[in-house]
């Protein structure tokens, strides 16, 4: 072993320690899923074993799942948690591991760690700041821990220490960021620094969006240089429980410098990210700054220390630092915002058709740009879960699928994609072809049903019943509205006669001024791109059929569509009726939704925003659509409260459930609409 050496901030401890492997697993969790979820996580403790990790941090929550909502209040819930903490323990020997539970104490429940050492808890640091904004929901199940508090928790007769901590287990003072307490302007880590911690671990449930990753990564990096430790990160991956997507992302680093980064988007269950820490350099950097001060008061009970466990000697350590880690898994380098689209919607689509057993799914084709999105992002879900797994780890995730006959991943498509036309009297030939086109290209089954006799079916009926003719003059939107019900009913059948999801079509745009049909195009029980706007889309379709992502190539087929203006197809083709027509350029539109919804301006302030922005547009037309908008939205929050659950990708989500509140009934912006239009008329 090294001999005692200088620099430990507790004088009466020695410290024999110089090097550490520390490992920061990434797990595919399932809340309430017990057996798979502690599967996981004695995975990612063998894993360590056979890699020589002897500090090993797991994400937050992983014993439960992050995503258990209301279930975390349960106490089965909480009693679960803990009987898997206590079984896995004994997998723990010869590291120290952090294992994130729910856990009740003093009629509260916290978001905790438990750290064991040798198959001996130590204790529970709990959560000081909690998630409570966009999708984060934690002050409604759990308590902050209060700083600098401690308390003593009995568990099967044993009292252990719970609160504000840190950990001595070997001379290396072990603290925790835990998900949260990084993003905030106190992070625990200054004071824990302070307090002689080297190693910050950081157990977090930290969802994907569109260049996060980044910010995580700038985080970790600077963390360890400002607090003068070694970070490692955790995190989950994949689609835990219906919306958020994780995008698993591990991170290690020293000094400023990033040590090790894991694999983001995989479809394995579990990952495991390592690197060697060196102690004497952390501490030595610390003397080194002159900025750093020592907190000397004296906090009693806040070092859980462990006077048994010690990290591998000096040879021990040598020897698993010379073993070679396994090859990670291909993985984004660049975090373009087309590439991270292309990886995230597949994972998220992948798991959720596994965790709900669907054995496929349906997507009602029309020749247009959400519904080509859709299908082709299926499509490429087992292309590149293919890829990373291989066929035959695929018909193991994937037991419940049909595979007879099914040998490569073309088979596979084709068995679970069915794209379906419906066509009436008012699509055209060009929609026709494209989606034919779309559904050859990308490998999936394609049917064509002609709907327009059903259509007759329920005009003539109801005409009969009023005693009048509908026509387009006066009865435009009803007789656009039935052509989009009927499709519903056959996409429906085919999905439950093939135990298949019906996916909706639907974009962001779309959702804000309520453009869709209920039971029509949003008909489904699930829509992957409800959070994209529809000028974005377009433009990813047009880099999807030209470069498309890495691992895959392009989507040439895409041109049949990408070439096509936007159209519902829904009026006589003699009318030239298309998206823009109807509301205003998406571009436009997009910009409105993110002023109003996203900045909350009123309607007179984006008018005048836009007007510096837009000289080329009319002043009066500008007004039009600014009005449109608003009382658009405002009329269609009953569409947006029923639409089937998306996913979240970005801080524009409109989804009522997770994000973006607002009342269904209103007094529709009356009264700032008025404004509007007394502005422009003194302009």
């Amino acid at each position: 072993m090294i001999g005692p050496r200088a620099g430990c901030f507790v004088p009466d401890e020695e410290c024999y320690v110089k090097w550490i492997k520390v490992g920061a697993a990434v797990l595919n969790q399932t809340p309430l899923d017990w057996k798979a979820n502690q599967r996981n996580i004695e995975a990612a403790l063998g894993e360590a074993d056979r890699r020589g990790v002897s500090l090993l941090c797991l994400p937050e929550l992983c014993t439960t799942g992050y995503g258990c909502d209301d279930a975390f209040q349960s106490p089965g819930v909480q009693q679960s948690a803990l009987d898997m903490l206590f079984e896995v323990m004994p997998k723990t020997q010869g590291k120290v591991v952090a294992l994130g539970l729910p856990l009740q104490y003093r009629k509260a429940l916290f978001d905790a760690v438990a750290v064991i050492a040798d198959a001996r808890l130590l204790g529970f640091v709990a959560k000081r700041y909690l998630a409570g904004d966009g999708l984060y929901y934690e002050p409604r199940w759990f308590k902050p821990w209060p700083e600098r508090r401690l308390g003593e928790i009995d568990l099967g007769g044993k009292t252990y220490p719970i609160g504000d901590l840190f950990f001595v287990c070997d001379g290396v003072n072990i603290g925790f960021e835990i998900c949260e307490e990084a993003w905030v302007a106190r992070r625990p880590g200054a004071s824990l620094a302070a307090r002689g911690v080297d190693i910050l671990l950081n157990p977090s449930a930290s969802h994907f969006s569109f260049g996060k990753h980044e910010v995580r990564r700038r985080f970790v990096q600077e963390g360890s240089r400002a607090f003068g430790v070694a970070y490692v990160y955790s995190n989950l991956a994949g689609n835990a429980s219906g919306r958020m997507i994780f995008d698993g992302g591990a991170l290690i680093a020293q000094g400023g410098e990033l040590l090790a980064e894991g694999p983001r988007f995989s479809f394995a269950e579990m990952s495991l990210t390592t690197a060697a820490v060196d102690i004497d350099e952390i501490r030595m950097r610390q003397v080194r700054t002159g900025s750093f001060l020592p907190d000397f008061e004296p906090h009693p009970g806040e070092r859980v220390v462990d006077p048994d466990f010690r990290f591998p000697d000096a040879e021990a350590f040598a020897v698993h630092q010379a073993a070679t880690d396994p090859d990670l898994p291909w993985q984004i380098v660049a975090e373009d915002k087309e590439e991270e689209l292309a990886h995230a919607l597949p994972l998220a689509l992948f798991d959720y058709l596994r965790k709900s057993r669907s054995r496929g799914c349906v997507v009602s084709l029309s020749g247009g740009a959400d519904s080509a999105a859709v299908s082709s992002l299926v499509a490429m879900t087992w292309r590149l879960a293919a890829k990373e797994l291989g066929m035959e780890e695929l018909r193991r995730r994937l037991s419940f699928l049909d595979w007879q006959g099914v040998e490569t991943v073309e088979d596979l498509i084709r068995r679970t994609l069915l794209c379906v036309y419906q066509a009436t009297r008012n699509s055209s030939q060009t929609t026709r072809d494209a989606a034919a086109a779309v559904a050859a290209g990308i490998g999936a089954e394609f049917l064509e049903l002609d709907v327009d006799a059903l259509v007759g079916l329920y005009v003539g009926r109801i005409e009969g019943a009023i005693g009048r003719q509908l026509s387009w003059d006066t009865d435009d939107l009803a007789l656009q509205n039935i052509q989009a019900r009927v499709r519903a009913p056959g996409v429906w059948l085919l999905a439950n006669l093939r135990g298949f999801l019906l996916l909706a079509t639907s974009n962001r745009s779309e959702a804000a001024v309520g453009y869709a049909t209920m039971d029509g195009d949003t008909a489904g029980g699930l829509s992957p791109i409800a959070g994209i706007d529809k000028a974005y889309l377009r433009r990813w379709l047009r880099w999807l059929e030209t470069a498309g992502p890495r691992a895959l190539g392009p989507i040439p087929a895409l041109a049949a569509v990408n070439e096509l203006a936007p159209t519902a197809e829904l009026r006589p083709a003699e009318d030239g009726q298309t998206d823009e027509k109807d509301l205003m350029p998406y571009p436009l539109l997009d910009e409105i939704e993110r002023e109003a919804i996203g900045g909350k301006r009123m309607p007179v302030e984006i008018y005048v925003l836009l007007r510096r922005r837009h000289p080329e547009i009319e002043r009066r037309q500008l007004g039009i659509w600014v009005e449109r908008f608003f009382r658009l939205w405002c009329r269609n929050q009953w569409k947006r409260e029923r639409y089937a659950p998306s996913f979240h990708l970005d801080d524009e989500n409109l989804d009522p459930k997770t994000w973006c509140r607002f009342p269904i009934l209103s007094g529709g912006f009356e009264r700032e609409i008025g404004e509007l239009k007394a502005y422009i008329e003194q302009e």
